[in-house]
C-alpha cells in the first residue's frame, strides 16, 4: 500500500482496516514516516537496511514516549 503496488481493492480494503485498527494505523503510520524520511534525505537512493532499521527504531521510540506522556 505505501508504495502503490497493490491494486484498487485491496488499497481500500487496507484503507478501512487501518482506518479502524488503532495498532495498524499507528504501525503503518511509522512506516510511512520512515519511507518519507529516508526518501528526503537519501535523494531517492536505497538506503542501507541498518539505516531504515535505526530509523524505524527511532521513530517508534519517539512515539512510544509521546503516548506515555498523553497518558499522564
Amino acid at each position: 500500500m505505501l508504495d502503490n503496488e497493490c491494486d484498487i481493492a485491496s488499497r481500500e480494503r487496507l484503507q478501512r482496516h487501518i482506518d479502524e485498527c488503532g495498532s495498524c494505523f499507528a504501525v503503518y503510520g511509522i512506516e510511512e514516516k520512515v519511507k518519507s524520511l529516508i526518501s528526503r534525505k537519501c535523494g531517492g537512493d536505497q538506503a542501507p537496511e541498518g539505516l531504515r532499521e535505526r530509523l524505524s527504531v527511532e521513530i517508534r521510540r519517539t512515539v512510544l514516549i509521546r503516548q506515555a506522556e498523553g497518558d499522564r
